[in-house]
């Protein structure tokens, strides 16, 4: 059969990594991403790209494990790299602090993060509300930085980039063999997925230089993420919260509860304010899927609903999705030599 054709929704971190790992596990097929918004205007423009792991109750800790260490020893190699700075990538070491001890001292992810510790008392004394906390050094991803890397290295390879916004996957199926339903918090419409929900986010972004180690209370609530040229502070989680428009309320509360934690953020210069809407389910959908009309099939494969965690598992989940594009067309080159018999 000709090289198969794959469609690839979204161009977010998960559409554009996905699309960049099927070309690597695939490389007889063409690819295309489309998307009604690309790099600056996606959800991942907003993100604060550190690589901590948020827990999706409803996925096994060894899936998720797996995810965040492919993620991990990818990124490390681009942070060792010529690239790092193009690519937005760094090492930056912290704190995580806690009011109470959490049940779990050393989280699934501890011996994936380098030098993870307990805290010691003389550390504890910057935090005197808090009275637990592990060290640990982690990636940071400037998020639009790594989108225009990713993209240009799609470009690189081939991959077509398209602005088009797609209502319905049916109405891709005259064009391509297989379409990879990466549209985040879109899929919500699109394939009209009821346990995918929004969690708006509102981060500040500020010029502080001085402030070189992140800092996040352990319940997810409040952090400062420093990057490459400005520091990310957040943060909100509300949940089946649409709007996209910044609160100054909210940018206040931030700012505030940043400083009890940093005080010396109040000497903090250019406060941009950004807002994005994580795609939230229990567990990230990540299989395949045969959609047939009137005796026409088309294959379909879903990676979305990462939430606060994407940038975290996105290569991970990238690499299982190209696996499963991979099964796709195995599944073509199957039925198509079948019915040349």
């Amino acid at each position: 059969m000709a090289a198969p054709k794959v469609a690839v929704v979204g161009a977010g971190v998960i559409g554009l990594s996905t699309a960049l790992c099927i070309v690597e596990t695939c490389p007889s097929c063409s690819v295309a991403v489309l998307s009604d918004q690309f790099s600056p205007n996606t959800t991942s423009d907003v993100a604060a790209g550190m690589l901590i792991p948020h827990t999706y109750p409803g996925t096994a800790i060894h899936v998720q494990k797996q995810w965040f260490k492919e993620t991990f020893s990818y990124l490390f190699a681009i942070s060792n790299s010529a690239e790092a700075s193009e690519a937005g990538i760094h090492l930056v070491s912290g704190w995580q602090i806690f009011k109470n001890t959490p049940k779990e001292e050393s989280p699934f992810w501890s011996d994936v993060v380098l030098g993870f510790r307990p805290m010691s008392k003389a550390e504890l004394q910057k935090f005197p509300q808090h009275h637990f906390g592990q060290a640990f050094t982690t990636l940071k991803c400037d998020c639009p930085p790594y989108l225009l890397w990713l993209e240009k290295r799609l470009k690189a390879a081939g991959v077509q980039m398209y602005t088009r916004k797609v209502s319905d996957l049916w109405e891709l199926h005259s064009q391509y063999n297989i379409v990879v339903n990466c549209a985040g918090i879109g899929a919500h419409h699109l394939v009209g997925d009821e346990k995918l929900f929004p969690v708006r986010g509102q981060v500040l972004e500020v010029h502080a230089p001085w402030v070189k180690n992140f800092i996040r209370d352990g319940d997810g609530s409040t952090y400062i993420y420093p990057g490459i040229h400005r520091v990310t502070l957040g943060g909100t989680r509300e949940k089946e919260n649409w709007s996209l428009s910044p609160d100054p309320d909210t940018t206040k509360n931030i700012f505030d509860r940043c400083c009890s934690l940093e005080p010396s953020l109040q000497g903090a210069q250019d406060v941009k304010v950004k807002v994005g809407l994580r795609p939230s389910r229990q567990s990230v959908r990540l299989n395949r899927e045969v959609l047939s009309q009137g005796g026409v099939k088309l294959l379909v494969v879903h990676n979305y609903g990462h939430g606060a965690g994407g940038f975290s598992v996105h290569r991970g989940t990238a690499k299982e999705a190209a696996h499963l594009v991979g099964e796709c067309i195995a599944a073509l080159q199957g039925s198509s030599s079948r019915a040349k018999l």
